[in-house]
């Protein structure tokens, strides 16, 4: 299969509120009121948490069938662990998440041993933990106006 390239543009509303845009799409990010924000939206790493819960669920969705995974519910709970001093600027602190944990809440006319082979594989086949896990490339331009 070819490549391809997904993009997405993050625009300031004013203050910490964003506008995130990909496709014709589009949603709000924001943080609490006490850090700054007015609390309209989720912040960037809850989204990135539900990201990463919406992409195990869709890796779900797509091959349940095919897994003979007789589902009647499934839903995914993320949990990300983070150092609150992590802006304070003390050196030693890390940024971002030091642990993130998936809950995941599955009902379905299968045994237990194939419920949990069903979530290992959605485990190995969710492409928003795979670039979490196997951190890829980055580069950065920027262009002044």
């Amino acid at each position: 299969m070819a490549k391809q390239v997904l993009s997405a543009h993050v625009e300031s509303l004013g203050g910490l509120k964003l506008s995130c845009r990909a496709r014709e799409f589009e949603f709000l990010i924001d943080e609490p009121v006490s850090k700054g924000g007015t609390n309209e939206a989720m912040n960037p790493l809850e989204a990135l948490l539900c990201s990463l819960g919406a992409c195990k669920m869709m890796v779900g969705r797509f091959f349940y069938q095919t897994k003979q995974i007789k589902l009647k519910r499934m839903a995914v709970s993320v949990h990300g662990e983070i150092d609150s001093d992590r802006l304070s600027g003390k050196p030693g602190i890390k940024v971002g998440f030091s642990h993130i944990r998936t809950v995941y809440q599955v009902e379905a006319d299968n045994t237990e041993e194939e419920i949990r082979a069903f979530i290992d594989f959605i485990e190995h086949h969710c492409p928003v933990k795979d670039t979490l896990v196997n951190c890829p490339s980055f580069e950065t331009e920027v262009q002044i106006d």
